[in-house]
């Protein structure tokens, strides 16, 4: 038997319906999280991430109309595996390097620059000029720390790691002169030293390495990736109107007027 008139109206609506709620499923909460030791690009305070990048990807994904939910979730090796499996949605910024690209897809825009110094203790007697000075050295890095794919590449081959889980950690080794070096951002490396009162005890060392770039980072399974067309667009807007130079002014005085303990989750 046919359905009646009313029946037929009925599953007319339904069908709307649903088409509609799909339509509001970009209203969905997604899951970003991101580097917890590197001010001004994003860190922890008040267990909250916070930071250029994740006022960045905020704003973004609200134009998109998704609500972005910033967990904190432990150390950055882990915040890159959650979003690799799918746990997790998006890595608010991280390098585009090789190891990364089969399952992250990266914005091509970068969010900030991040020119990379080499931090060393100035109380040791040895004066480091080069890159090659630094071959047979111990360096601090964190879980998951990539430096771009170069100076990743020189450290596995000349250098004994040791590898901690909270930045801090690093910066009291080098220090106390339990290692020898750290690799990190110049603008990162300064806003650390000076929060943690190291700035006689660490200092850049006078040469210059490359510069690298934060990119904001998918999950390649994931659906997100048909935004990055937009994504791309937006961050161009954003560097043009000066307004991502603005955030990393505003979130490096945020850095250093949180108290000590409060950025230590």
């Amino acid at each position: 038997m046919k359905p009646s008139w009313l029946a037929h109206c009925f599953l007319i609506i339904i069908g709307l319906m649903m088409v509609f709620q799909s339509a509001k499923g970009q209203t969905r909460e997604l899951i970003a999280c991101g580097h917890p030791y590197y001010p001004p690009v994003s860190w922890v305070q008040q267990e909250q991430l916070v930071g250029v990048a994740p006022a960045v990807v905020k704003l973004i994904f609200a134009e998109l109309g998704y609500q972005v939910r910033l967990d904190t979730l432990g150390n950055w090796k882990r915040c890159l595996s959650e979003v690799k499996t799918g746990h997790a949605d998006i890595v608010v910024a991280a390098y585009r390097i090789a190891s990364r690209e089969p399952d992250f897809d990266f914005s091509e825009q970068h969010i900030v620059d991040d020119p990379i110094g080499i931090y060393v203790n100035p109380n040791n007697s040895k004066i480091y000029h080069s890159l090659n000075d630094l071959k047979g050295k111990t360096v601090g890095l964190l879980f998951g720390d990539s430096f771009g794919d170069s100076l990743d590449k020189f450290i596995e081959e000349h250098n004994q790691v040791e590898y901690v889980s909270e930045g801090q950690q690093n910066l009291k080794k080098l220090a106390q002169g339990r290692i020898d070096f750290i690799p990190l951002g110049i603008v990162s490396g300064k806003l650390q030293t000076q929060k943690f009162g190291y700035t006689k005890q660490i200092i850049a060392a006078p040469f210059k390495l490359k510069t690298e770039y934060y990119y904001l980072a998918l999950g390649s399974h994931s659906e997100l990736s048909q935004h990055l067309p937009y994504i791309n667009q937006r961050l161009n807007e954003l560097h043009q109107s000066g307004k991502i130079q603005q955030l990393v002014t505003k979130y490096s005085k945020t850095y250093l007027e949180s108290s000590t303990k409060a950025n230590t989750p």
